[in-house]
């Protein structure tokens, strides 16, 4: 089983799937733009640190983007786009929704 290959799929998948190039990618993680390419094509891997980032930016677990298995997001993207374009105000309002259903959900 190739790890790096499935990695660089998930990887790809979900990058296409939150509308984002490579070369974006590549700047949030401080890399080349030809490493992330290697990545995502299996050859090479990605160091703990940025795989922790990379998880972060694109929503998923480290569980799926390592093996595939788990929760593919992290969130659902649909409320990512709607909270990033919410003003200030607006999400301080999410958050308190948020907060309150957090709450029943641990009764």
């Amino acid at each position: 089983m190739n790890y790096k290959k499935e990695m660089g799929v998930r990887l790809k998948e979900r990058r296409k799937e939150m509308r984002m190039t490579q070369e974006q990618l590549s700047d949030q993680l401080n890399i080349s733009i030809k490493h992330y390419s290697e990545v995502e094509r299996g050859i090479t891997g990605l160091s703990v640190e940025n795989i922790i980032k990379i998880s972060n930016i694109l929503h998923i677990s480290i569980d799926y983007l390592l093996k595939g298995e788990g929760k593919k997001e992290e969130f659902p993207y649909d409320m990512i786009l709607f909270y990033q374009n919410c003003s200030t105000e607006q999400k301080k309002g999410v958050m308190q929704i948020f907060h309150g259903i957090e709450k029943l959900a641990r009764k």
